[in-house]
């Protein structure tokens, strides 16, 4: 693995290709998710990943996993193939240590405290940002190893509306068929879509010990997004969205193997300038994570459904062309109902904050944030953040940050019948980051180090006298990385590298953390002639333990992927993906399955 890392770091001084969003050149200029105002990227020292729809289609990317595999700073794991449990290891903190949004709406289980990614129907998705690092003191609770928002498809606001088709099959008997419908009439604007996405799928676990099932485990899609909107001649504005997604997803377990979903995500967003230099906006939002499980006879399992209304309040101040300020509130609602008796089935948290992003000496750049919570099972945290960049001579700059962030416990840790411990206190951590980033006609490179701690961790301890298990606040993990990234443009080629090196350990056992690769590459390269568009990525990693004590050990893999698309016209494109070229059997959790070689096909409209 060490050759294949260090071999491609070498090859690409000399312009061979290289992954991920096909090209840095093509990331927006504006990111909203590291202020929670429109920010430009160059203006800021956060580490972020942008995908917008353009890049969702040219990569072909079928599913929220993968559009995300291979991005800086992202490890995963996956217990089988579409639709099956997805964790996300944002710069190697645990899953449930990244916060999650959908047009701003936090979402995601209460009970588990992780996010389905497997199921939020990446065809009603416009724009996907990826914040790694701390950023509690802007959004509370979670966002230890950082922030991904989801934005829902808004289409074009064109008078002439606009519509979008698409259908597709493949391996496994896959299918895929989705359209949206978008426009404006005078101050108004809409989108509407729908999609469906199923599969057959494979096998999802090998037998072991007490489990033999070889079927194949199916997965089951359909989705829906609206979103309408009015702007008033005083400059006022009003949009509602929605996005729900609900179907199965069949899997291999002896008490239980099939749940029946339903993700959703609602809200009205109003906006006013009070005076020329104040913005003011109001949000109001409900997230719904639910599902029913099932045994293998089909009779009714348990259901956990969680529920999370959200109201948000921001304020964006110009105090000058060169200082711009954020100060806003922010109010939680949690709710669980559940076939489980919790001992207590809803919290609330309430959290004020400010934030502000000068511009010093023409090409320094400070952002700093600080935010106090207020939650009702845990009592108050205070976090905070700042940013330094320089946008030096010669296109190089340097940038720096420091922030704290905390993560509340969950339903389950604290309230779960036999296990729950309400006298838990929230997980907290303190991080450190450094780089240098550079532009340089046709060369973008990115280069962090970065250190974390986190405190208080919420692990199982089991009673040796009675046997029996309650959450605790006695871990502690350390995490230290380097991302880098490096792209390219030359005769027409795209090309990027990203790198991810990583040392996640428990303080108290000096073992790695399960379930995070020490090295991973990803790389991918891409060109159009004429009318066709060509693309290749390579995604590497190490191995990985299964578990907390390092025994299991999971070998490393590499991956091939193939694509290209054929533009019939302005508006028809037939696309055709090949993954894992090379046939590779490998496995992100042990015993669990991975797609082998498999295709898919698929024809786009768009007038």
């Amino acid at each position: 693995m060490q050759k294949i890392i260090f071999g491609s770091l070498l090859l690409t001084g000399f312009n061979t290709p290289l992954h991920a969003q096909e090209t840095v050149q093509n990331l927006p200029d504006q990111i909203v998710t590291a202020t929670r105002t429109e920010t430009a990227k160059n203006q800021l020292a956060a580490a972020a990943t942008v995908y917008t729809r353009k890049d969702i289609e040219r990569l072909q990317a079928k599913t929220l996993p993968e559009l995300l595999s291979g991005t800086t700073g992202i490890d995963m794991s996956q217990s089988g193939g579409y639709g099956k449990d997805t964790n996300i290891y944002l710069r190697g903190t645990n899953a449930d240590h990244v916060l999650v949004l959908i047009d701003g709406i936090k979402v995601g289980s209460v009970t588990s405290g992780t996010t389905p990614f497997q199921f939020i129907p990446l065809d009603q998705v416009e724009r996907v940002e990826i914040i790694r690092g701390p950023q509690s003191s802007l959004y509370g609770s979670e966002a230890i190893g950082g922030v991904i928002q989801i934005f829902t498809r808004k289409g074009n606001q064109d008078e002439k509306p606009s519509v979008t088709l698409d259908a597709g099959g493949g391996s496994y008997d896959t299918y895929r068929v989705s359209g949206t419908v978008s426009g404006k009439w005078k101050n108004s604007w809409y989108s509407l879509g729908s999609s469906q996405f199923g599969s057959q799928g494979f096998n999802t676990r090998q037998s072991i010990k007490g489990l033999n099932q070889p079927d194949k485990d199916g997965y089951l899609n359909t989705a829906l997004n609206a979103r309408l909107g009015h702007r008033f001649d005083n400059n006022a504005e009003v949009e509602t969205f929605f996005m729900r997604a609900e179907g199965k997803n069949e899997y291999d377990g002896t008490a239980q193997n099939k749940t029946e979903f339903m993700e959703q995500t609602l809200g009205t967003t109003a906006s006013i300038n009070i005076v020329d230099n104040w913005r003011s906006i109001l949000r109001l939002g409900q997230s719904r994570d639910d599902g029913d499980n099932f045994a293998p006879d089909g009779a009714f399992s348990s259901s956990f459904n969680s529920t999370r209304w959200n109201v948000s309040w921001l304020n964006e101040v110009a105090l000058s062309d060169d200082h711009q300020m954020v100060i806003g509130s922010d109010y939680r609602l949690d709710q669980v109902d559940s076939s489980t008796a919790y001992n207590e089935s809803s919290r609330y948290d309430a959290g004020i904050f400010t934030e502000l992003h000068s511009r010093i000496l023409d090409d320094h750049f400070i952002n700093a944030s600080v935010r106090g919570d207020k939650n009702e099972a845990f009592g108050e945290q205070v976090t905070g953040n700042f940013g330094w960049r320089y946008n030096g001579v010669y296109g190089i700059s340097p940038f720096a940050g420091f922030g704290n962030a905390f993560k509340a416990p969950t339903f389950n840790q604290l309230y779960f019948p036999g296990f729950g411990n309400p006298s838990l206190k929230a997980e907290q951590s303190t991080s450190f980051e450094a780089g240098l980033a550079g532009d340089h006609d046709g060369l973008q490179w990115e280069l962090r180090g970065y250190h974390t701690n986190i405190d208080n961790l919420i692990v199982n301890v089991t009673n040796p006298t009675t046997f029996l298990s309650s959450a605790e606040n006695v871990g502690k993990a350390q995490i230290d990385g380097i991302e880098a990234e490096i792209g390219t443009q030359i005769m027409g080629w795209n090309s990027k590298l990203n790198m991810n090196l990583l040392s996640p350990k428990n303080r108290e056992t000096d073992m790695r953390l399960p379930r995070r690769a020490e090295k991973t590459l990803s790389y991918d390269l891409s060109r159009s002639f004429g009318q066709f568009d060509l693309g290749a990525h390579v995604m590497a990693q190490a191995e990985r333990f299964d578990d907390v004590q390092n025994k299991t050990k999971i070998g490393g893999y590499v991956t091939v992927d193939l694509r290209t698309a054929y533009h019939l016209n302005k508006n028809w494109i037939l696309s055709a993906k090949l993954n894992n070229l090379l046939d590779k059997q490998y496995q992100t959790i042990s015993t669990y399955n991975t797609a082998d070689r498999n295709f898919f096909l698929s024809i786009h409209y768009n007038n």
